[in-house]
């Protein structure tokens, strides 16, 4: 229990840090000004680039293996088969047994459903759950977009920013199940533009597509990244299935130059909490189960105070 406790408590809750005085800066300590050490470093867009490559790629592996009829990756995003072998997304599951527990049809839930489920469960718990948000999810690829336009609407003074509380999210993820299970039917399916936008993409458009279109409007005039962050059961699923990963990222704050650049790209800002001056309360900070490892923050760290890690190893290595 004390383990348990430990994976699920949060740094937050300690005392914070005095701040880093002039002489700790990492540009003093080089004897530097502050911008030319900031223009020394090398940023880039070096993760952005491989992650995007990675996302395209597995979207296109759809829409290669249905055309050329090869059982290399079959399906949708909702749930597909690997040359053979199945995946289900873990939120389709726990929709598919809350149906099946009222129907009485739980008995005959095949064992590729319980392989496919098992097997996503495990690879996102080792890569970070919401891994799958920024490296495979194709509505992802398209919000990230919306969201400079709407950051561009913002700076320009066009439009206000409007933000929810998180906890809202829990109210649509019990929302959805409770639908599930009440009209036996997948709900939110119809609703879900990352297995909307896979299946569009695999077998063609639809006028459903015109239901995504709206959610990218509302979220480029009104509230960013309003589906990822307040209502996505999906990414909600793999923030639970991510708390206790081992893979994450690490801020050494002996690195950091106070700039928040790092903040200011990153798709899910409050879990860079601690880069702000005065705001950390250890010396190593990890980012959190809302972290999707993009990677913008350590692209655009000039530092290099954030690096990917796996928990543990850096005592073995």
């Amino acid at each position: 229990m004390v383990m348990f406790g430990k994976i699920f408590k949060s740094s937050k809750d300690k005392a914070a840090l005095t701040p880093k005085k002039m002489k700790d800066m990492p540009h003093v300590k080089l004897d530097m000004d502050y911008k030319i050490w900031c223009d020394s470093q090398p940023v880039g867009n070096k993760w952005k680039t491989i992650r995007w490559s990675v996302l395209i790629f597995m979207n296109v592996l759809f829409v290669f293996s249905f055309v050329l009829d090869l059982s290399l990756l079959e399906g949708s995003l909702s749930g597909s088969r690997l040359f053979g072998f199945y995946l289900m997304d873990p939120f389709n599951s726990l929709q598919l047994l809350a149906i099946s527990s009222k129907t009485g049809y739980i008995v005959h839930l095949t064992t590729n459903f319980v392989i496919g489920t098992v097997t996503i469960l495990l690879f996102y718990f080792f890569l970070g759950g919401r891994t799958f948000c920024s490296w495979l999810c194709p509505y992802h690829f398209l919000a990230e977009m919306a969201e400079k336009l709407h950051d561009y609407l913002v700076k320009k003074k066009k439009i206000k920013e409007h933000k929810f509380h998180l906890g809202l999210r829990y109210v649509f993820w019990f929302g959805f199940l409770a639908l599930a299970f009440f009209t036996t039917n997948l709900v939110f399916e119809n609703l879900n533009p990352v297995g909307i936008i896979s299946r569009a993409i695999i077998y063609g458009p639809g006028i459903i597509l015109l239901w995504v279109l709206a959610l990218l409007l509302f979220e480029v005039f009104y509230s960013k990244r309003f589906w990822c962050r307040y209502v996505c059961p999906i990414g909600t699923t793999y923030t639970m299935i991510g708390k206790p990963s081992p893979l994450t990222i690490k801020f050494e704050l002996d690195k950091c130059g106070y700039c928040a650049d790092c903040q200011t790209v990153c798709l899910v800002p409050h879990e860079l909490w601690f880069v702000k001056r005065g705001k950390a309360t250890q010396e190593i900070h990890y980012t959190g189960s809302d972290c999707t490892n993009c990677g913008l923050c350590i692209d655009t760290c000039a530092g290099n105070a954030l690096t990917y890690v796996i928990k543990g190893w850096e005592k073995i290595l």
